[in-house]
């Protein structure tokens, strides 16, 4: 349900301008998708939209052009989400233990995202090792991926 509403949002805001919570709920309503502005306010921030101006000094919802590095879209970051049990770092490698086989998919999400700061990963059974350029860069990837757990 939820990958289908933020599916239906990311086509509403392509489409049309939407320049509040309400008219998005009332769409979704359009589209069958009975929504709270809770949740709306959710998948705003998960899917990285920002007001941009439009013509006549108006706002429009948009997806940001400058979204954080690990910019997942809605079904990835469940995946990630659930799969990744724990995650580590020791200078610049960063270690992630995952459920039993799917350490695999997770590192194929990672190198999918072509993360600048990322120089290649290795994945075995439940463990995915990433090689980041740095040590600042493993611990802030370490942290982000902390933050999504929650």
């Amino acid at each position: 349900m939820k990958n289908k509403r933020q599916e239906t949002i990311l086509a509403i805001i392509e489409r049309e301008p939407i320049e509040t919570q309400e008219q998005l709920i009332e769409r979704l309503a359009s589209h069958g998708i009975v929504s709270t502005q809770a949740t709306i306010s959710r998948d705003i921030k998960q899917l990285h939209l920002v007001k941009q101006p439009v013509n006549g000094g108006r706002y429009c919802y948009a997806v940001s052009e400058q979204s954080s590095k690990l910019n997942l879209s809605g079904r990835l970051h469940t995946i990630l989400r659930e799969s990744i049990v724990s995650v580590d770092c020791a200078k610049n490698l960063v270690v992630l233990k995952t459920v039993p086989g799917l350490a695999g998919g997770a590192g194929s999400a990672f190198d999918g995202m072509q993360i600048p700061a990322m120089l290649g990963s290795l994945a075995g059974n439940d463990t995915v090792l990433l090689v980041m350029r740095d040590e600042a860069s493993a611990e802030e990837f370490c942290r982000e991926i902390a933050k999504m757990k929650k």
